[in-house]
């Protein structure tokens, strides 16, 4: 059995050592360049990555192991991923990490830890050739926010009503703040404002910061609703309904935003809170997409619902609208429901685009992409989403180095292609998903090279087509394997790198991928009966329960991959997102 833990540590091919001299090996030898350092933890991830010199015949890995602090038994994680050379740089936006041109970064994250948890992390880099180090860190991942005792409980109603003009008031429960813009003028770190329902008319500019673990809240009623509108219709829309940029630590709780191209703008800023909002008559809910100073760290945005105006199907080619975009390092998006976009969820370029989860969101009616990782740099993670009635599903194009990892979500009628692999993507690793769509269940459509790309353990379900999975792309040194596949009938099995394999038989005997792949029954794979749809135009209402039929060639077909599927039961991991017997995770909003 090929072990994905070698493959993920190196995936690049060694030379050959035959016939070369001791200097030549001494001077392939590895070593650390530096100290091996952590990336901003988040609620169940931890990312780190290390710098190391010499190795050029590529055959040093850095193995992981963790434990709870205070315990004794370390546990297995994914090895680091050697990012391909070059991979990390974009021409437009700098990386503040230099690495040098002949030293490799090694990266990669722990994931599915526990939040306000702190671990212990060993690192320990090997080489055949000679050289070796260990490092050891202590991180912790964070919980999620909990408002302080607040300095100062302050009330603002709506300016603009009957009983009030807009401005004056002392802010007391008896005498509140009339209106947003005076409520503003005198905030400072520590201050709760509470906004009682009714509606707020025009941009609220938000100017003033609040302190770590003294954050400025706004926050809505618990009675009734508090809306901030825009005052724009569709054809005349302000730009934004609350403006949030070059600020930090304030939070935005149980309001209502409509009513302008921007529901909430954030540029710059850094520690802001988004969570029980419902964003709508929006064509971008949330976005923070300039990060020039580098400052932009530490988002929490979770079970808001946003809605935009993208219906289904898609009719109007490439749409614009888009529900949450983010870039900078440490962001959580979670539990949130979006519905009617172009994209759900996009990581956006700038200097850094690391460290950032996606999980837990319910994603309904995007017209183009479900989820973007583009332009991610290492140890971004999308996991535990729901994607239905998506034109492409999770999308990573590109990717500089990652590595990214997708693992444990569920696609249902996905038009066009499930994981959409564009633009010189390196580094990405996809395990665990499940996708179901008409047509080919598998499919990747572009002519610019893939690279240091690992798939295990899927599960990808179609119809009738020409292949069940097909790849112009060039792929390079990419690994994929122990996935399932089912539908059909296909005209050919599989086309990789220019060449065909005719069936299945033959693609599990001659291709350099996929030798342990399964085939399905996808008429009884899920216990819920659940197919493919007929017609990819017409909107899926009811969300499909995906979990497998306990008789499904599916069931204990996977690999191990430690720190991801410890917890299978069985003799080996099942295929797709739900491990037989585990409940699915929940997805969109909690209750309170």
């Amino acid at each position: 059995m090929k072990a994905l833990t070698c493959i993920f540590a190196v995936l690049v091919l060694p030379m050959q050592l035959h016939g070369m001299a001791q200097s030549d090996l001494s001077h392939a030898s590895a070593r650390p360049l530096g100290t091996a350092a952590l990336d901003p933890p988040t609620l169940h991830s931890l990312g780190v990555y290390w710098m190391i010199g010499g190795d050029d015949n590529r055959n040093a890995r850095v193995d992981v192991a963790y434990r709870r602090s205070g315990t004794t038994p370390w546990k297995r994680g994914l090895p680091l991923l050697r990012v391909r050379r070059g991979a990390y740089k974009s021409e437009k936006y700098k990386s503040p990490l230099a690495v040098p041109d002949d030293a490799w970064l090694f990266a990669g994250s722990l994931m599915l830890l526990k939040p306000d948890t702190q671990y212990e992390i060993k690192l320990k880099m090997s080489d055949p050739d000679g050289g070796g180090a260990e490092a050891t860190l202590n991180a912790r991942t964070i919980a999620e926010p909990v408002a302080p005792a607040p300095l100062r409980t302050l009330y603002v109603v709506p300016g603009n009503g009957d009983a009030y003009v807009a401005g004056g008031g002392h802010g007391t429960a008896d005498d509140p703040y009339r209106g947003l813009a005076v409520a503003a003028a005198a905030a400072r770190p520590g201050d709760l404002f509470r906004l009682r329902a009714g509606v707020y008319e025009g941009t609220f500019a938000v100017d003033k910061s609040g302190q770590p673990g003294r954050p400025i809240i706004w926050r809505g009623a618990d009675d009734g609703e508090t809306i901030l509108d825009g005052q724009g219709e569709a054809a005349q829309r302000p730009g934004r309904v609350v403006s949030a940029g070059d600020v930090h630590d304030v939070w935005f709780e149980r309001l209502t935003l409509r009513n302008a191209d921007y529901g909430l703008v954030g540029h710059r800023s850094a520690r802001l809170v988004v969570r029980r909002c419902h964003i709508h008559r929006v064509d971008y809910g949330l976005t923070c997409t300039s990060n020039d100073n580098g400052a932009v760290t530490g988002f929490f945005i979770s079970d808001n619902v946003i809605e935009g105006p993208c219906t289904w199907p898609r009719s109007k080619g490439i749409e614009s609208p888009r529900g949450i975009q983010v870039t900078g390092a440490g962001h959580v998006v979670c539990y949130n429901r979006i519905r009617g976009f172009a994209d759900a969820v996009d990581t956006f370029p700038s200097p850094r685009c690391e460290a950032i989860d996606f999980h837990n969101n319910d994603v309904d009616v995007m017209t183009d992409d479900g989820i973007e990782m583009d332009y991610s740099r290492r140890n971004t993670r999308c996991f535990f989403n729901r994607l239905t009635n998506v034109f492409q599903g999770i999308s990573v194009q590109p990717v500089y180095g990652g590595p990214v990892y997708i693992f444990r979500n569920v696609m249902v009628n996905v038009v066009g292609e499930p994981l959409k692999m564009h633009n010189g993507p390196s580094g990405v690793a996809v395990f665990h998903n499940t996708s179901v769509k008409k047509g080919m269940p598998l499919i990747l459509q572009t002519s610019e090279p893939v690279h240091h790309c690992v798939y295990r353990n899927n599960l990808f379900i179609g119809t009738s087509a020409n292949y069940a999975y097909e790849t112009t792309a060039p792929m390079v040194d990419c690994d994929f394997d122990y996935d399932g596949f089912g539908g059909g009938p296909w005209k050919l099995f599989l086309k990789w790198n220019g060449t065909r394999y005719a069936t299945f038989d033959e693609m599990k005997r001659r291709a350099p991928v996929l030798n342990h792949a399964v085939l399905v029954d996808a008429a009884t794979v899920f216990a819920s009966g659940t197919r493919p749809p007929a017609d990819e135009q017409r909107r899926i209402d009811k969300r499909a329960d995906l979990r497998l039929n306990p008789t499904s060639a599916a069931v204990d077909a996977g690999e191990v991959l430690p720190g991801i599927n410890d917890n299978f039961s069985g003799t080996a991991p099942d295929l797709g997102a739900y491990e037989l017997g585990t409940p699915p995770p929940h997805y969109g909003p909690r209750s309170e």
